[in-house]
């Protein structure tokens, strides 16, 4: 049975569960495509960040364009166009073993492609959930139901992974962004063109 998470609630992750090394972060969503009459296409993404709330550079970024972190730590199993069907839109694998050692937290986020082109923000997108399940048990462990609280919003993130006097424990963030990707490329300090 999942813990089901509220916004800005913190839960451990490998206190109580000191075996739990392999991570699926599942990402899901519903859209309501009449709303804009253009198809939406939501992508998440993972930002390895240090103790400063920055990626050291900009391959600690994981997302539709770069899928996997170089220490193998984070691998995004790739982008969902549609978001259409049950359960799972998109995946992200964090094996915490892996996670290099100037990297204090992983934050997962869901940005809308073309957001302004297309005239679609979060409003329009309704069931958003993060859910972390133990790769190796197939358990769901925790889930986190986003809720209706986005307008304008164009990139939200969803919630984090940190390391707390040497545990890993999750956060459920829900913070929304307006501005998109690029946005949310400024918060974590990667320059965009």
């Amino acid at each position: 049975m999942p813990i089901n998470l509220t916004k800005g609630q913190k839960v451990d992750l490998t206190k109580g569960n000191p075996s739990l090394k392999k991570l699926l972060i599942g990402l899901g969503w519903d859209v309501n495509a009449f709303d804009s009459g253009a198809a939406f296409d939501l992508d998440a993404s993972a930002f390895l960040v240090g103790e400063n709330g920055k990626v050291p550079t900009e391959k600690e970024f994981v997302f539709y364009g770069n899928l996997k972190h170089s220490s193998g730590g984070v691998t995004h199993l790739g982008d969902n166009r549609t978001g259409e069907g049950e359960g799972d839109d998109e995946q992200i694998k964090v094996d915490l073993e892996k996670i290099p050692a100037n990297i204090s937290k992983i934050a997962f986020t869901v940005t809308i492609y073309e957001a302004d082109e297309r005239h679609q923000n979060f409003g329009q997108v309704s069931n958003s959930f993060i859910r972390i399940v133990d790769e190796v048990t197939n358990e769901e462990l925790i889930r986190y139901d986003l809720g209706e609280d986005f307008s304008i919003e164009t990139a939200i993130v969803v919630g984090e992974i940190y390391r707390h006097n040497g545990e890993w424990k999750f956060n459920a963030i829900g913070s929304g962004f307006q501005g998109g990707l690029a946005a949310l490329c400024n918060h974590y300090g990667i320059d965009v063109e």
